[in-house]
């Protein structure tokens, strides 16, 4: 009817248009189906939970409890099954640790089909980089991570951590529970924007929490997204209110790091401000990015430098605001390991006031703590691969190459085969005798293998200043009426946050 009271060309213009377009959906389905066919086939031999007939597993994963039901399917199916997001996109879960060092000790590439959805926001960096460009990066990036980086920052995490301190001796006089998950986001993103950019001590401005409210808004639609088969699709997904936000976020983030990257660069063409620079007694992250050249002599582009240092941002904001607001709550469950972490901090600080670098090795009960923290709450509970060749498991089955893997750390972590009574709190799992002998992959936090996380001791040492400074300020209790809800959202979330009740110590050392 439509083409009926349209000109014969323009007619016959439409007609070949739905055409084409016809035939480039047609070869699309067709492209999707015989990829499922090669993905179920490869599955073949690994039985798990049944599927929906269009959504595969994805409406219990987006569920709440959705963790612990994986917890539950690996009992059912010892090392892995199968995990479907939709009818197209199907991983082999694993959580088993022979089965994760089969996978992660090899380089396998990130899964495309999940991190290919992080490119529009942080480019291409470390974190989905794969062959000889990541290999190049993680090289020029390694300095940035070496310790004599790392020891000036621990003033700088002491500096933010106490800003936050002291708005909690406020909000404590109260005397009422209260979030701390976005106060501690804004202290972790107040550390980074020192140790990255070297921002000064005045704390986050307007434009720096404009930041933050962009990032966490990021990482909740970046986990919509992974979970929602219909978003999949870049052109659907970006015609949506969901995809219109993301690209907003996105420009904010954009915008803040092409902005401090100019201005440095600015700077750097003052030689009073290079003198400077060299007399500070530290180099931020950004600092170490443009002076790295490789062999050739060649450095990092404008967009490599962006992608490096919006991956750093992301990977080391909102997986250490988990890790340390996980921590804080579970030193509230577990009030006679608080004390025990706070005599061993008094112990060691002695009559001085400040933490010292050579402190944190001595840190040995709290370390403990932290790591039995990371393995009931592991920041991220959840990574991806794309096998680039065939991989034969410890018990004889097999996947080709092609095929996705999940590595699922949270149920790996409460693997009531490798951690006997998984779901108590015991950080002496973690002493030294009872750690020898472990399987190297069975505790994960910071994943393992070649890829594995290239900021963790980074991340430790900030763990270990920010949690001791909370533990000599504050006594942490339990508010009852609001315990958390566990939910992923590429990092480990609470759904409702995490109220806890703080009882102030004094001005604490």
């Amino acid at each position: 009817m439509v083409l009926s009271v349209l000109p014969p060309s323009l007619s016959r213009l439409a007609l070949w248009a739905s055409v084409v377009i016809l035939i480039v959906c047609t070869l699309k389905l067709l492209s999707l189906l015989f990829r499922r066919q090669k993905l179920a086939r490869a599955m073949d031999s690994f039985p798990g939970p049944p599927t929906h007939w269009l959504f595969g597993h994805a409406l219990e994963v987006q569920q709440l409890g959705s963790l612990d039901k994986v917890v539950s399917w690996s009992q059912q199916f010892p090392y892995a099954h199968p995990l479907w997001l939709g009818q197209f996109i199907g991983f082999l879960n694993i959580y088993e640790p022979d089965y994760a060092k089969a996978v992660y000790s090899r380089g396998d590439p990130k899964a495309p089909d999940v991190y290919d959805f992080f490119l529009q926001w942080i480019g291409k960096g470390l974190l989905v980089l794969d062959g000889p460009k990541w290999f190049q990066h993680r090289k020029l990036l390694t300095p940035g991570f070496h310790y004599d980086v790392l020891k000036p920052y621990v003033d700088l995490f002491a500096q933010s951590t106490h800003v936050m301190l002291d708005k909690w001796e406020k909000k404590a006089r109260e005397n009422k529970s209260f979030d701390i998950f976005c106060d501690v986001g804004h202290m972790a993103l107040d550390t980074l924007m020192k140790c990255t950019f070297g921002k000064g001590d005045s704390g986050l401005g307007h434009r720096d929490s404009t930041y933050y409210l962009a990032v966490s808004e990021l990482t909740l639609l970046m986990q919509q997204r992974i979970e929602s088969f219909q978003y999949h699709n870049d052109f659907i997904y970006w015609c949506t209110p969901h995809g219109r936000r993301f690209l907003r976020a996105c420009k904010i983030a954009h915008d803040h790091t092409d902005r401090v990257i100019r201005q440095r660069k600015a700077a750097l063409q003052d030689e009073k401000e290079q003198k400077r620079i060299q007399q500070r007694k530290h180099l931020d992250f950004l600092d170490i990015l443009l002076g790295a050249r490789d062999e050739s002599g060649i450095k990092l582009s404008d967009a490599d430098l962006r992608a490096e240092v919006d991956t750093f941002m992301f990977e080391g904001h909102d997986t250490t605001t988990s890790g340390i607001s996980w921590f804080l709550y579970c030193m509230a469950l577990y009030p006679e390991h608080q004390q025990r972490c706070r005599e061993e901090i008094l112990e060691i600080l002695g009559d001085r006031d400040s933490f010292q670098w050579d402190d944190l090795a001595k840190m040995t009960y709290l370390t403990m703590c932290i790591k039995e923290c990371f393995r009931l709450y592991p920041p991220v509970p959840q990574v991806y691969r794309q096998l680039n060749k065939p991989v034969t498991f410890v018990d004889g089955r097999s996947l080709p190459a092609g095929s996705l893997v999940s590595l699922h750390i949270y149920a790996l972590h409460r693997n009531s085969a490798v951690w006997p009574d998984p779901e108590v709190f015991d950080p002496l799992r973690f002493s030294p005798e009872n750690s020898t002998g472990r399987h190297p992959f069975a505790f994960m936090p910071f994943s393992a293998g070649p890829r594995n996380c290239i900021g963790q001791q980074f991340a430790m040492n900030e763990m270990k200043v920010v949690t001791a400074l909370c533990l000599l300020r504050f006594e942490f209790s339990l508010d009852h009426s609001k315990l958390p809800i566990k939910i992923p959202q590429l990092i480990l979330r609470s759904k409702n946050g995490i109220h806890l009740h703080l009882k102030p110590l004094g001005s604490g050392k």
